[in-house]
């Protein structure tokens, strides 16, 4: 949630970093349930291989994104940030693999089980 009240401060600036943080929430808050759900539910009924781990992982975080990403864009607009005008499905899939990585590599630093060392 510290990433979103970053993206909402610097994005919004100081008139609108409310609204802004609510669109970011959206991708790390509905991201940390997004890797929840691979957790949970989805790795246990996969093949224990590390490619067809990885693999589910990148598949259910592009379609997690992507979700995710319609419901922001919803909120944007009904909180009066101006539309974006690229496809919501064009976004949301990177992005959320984009934020996934990062937190993946702030838990190797800390030699945290992740996905970079096979661990989680």
């Amino acid at each position: 949630m510290l990433i979103a009240l970053v993206v909402g401060v610097v994005v919004g600036r100081a008139a609108s970093w409310l609204p802004w943080t609510a669109f970011a929430l959206w991708l790390t808050f509905g991201g940390h349930w997004v890797e929840v759900f691979f957790l949970n539910w989805l790795r246990p009924r996969l093949p224990a291989e590390r490619w067809a781990q990885i693999g589910g992982r990148l598949l259910i975080w592009i379609v997690g994104g992507t979700v995710l990403m319609v419901g922001a864009r919803a909120t944007a607009l009904a909180l009066g940030i101006p539309a974006m005008r690229v496809p919501p499905w064009s976004l949301g899939g990177p992005i959320l693999v984009g934020i996934e990585l990062f937190v993946h590599g702030l838990a190797q630093l800390r030699r945290q089980p992740n996905l970079y060392n096979g661990l989680r």
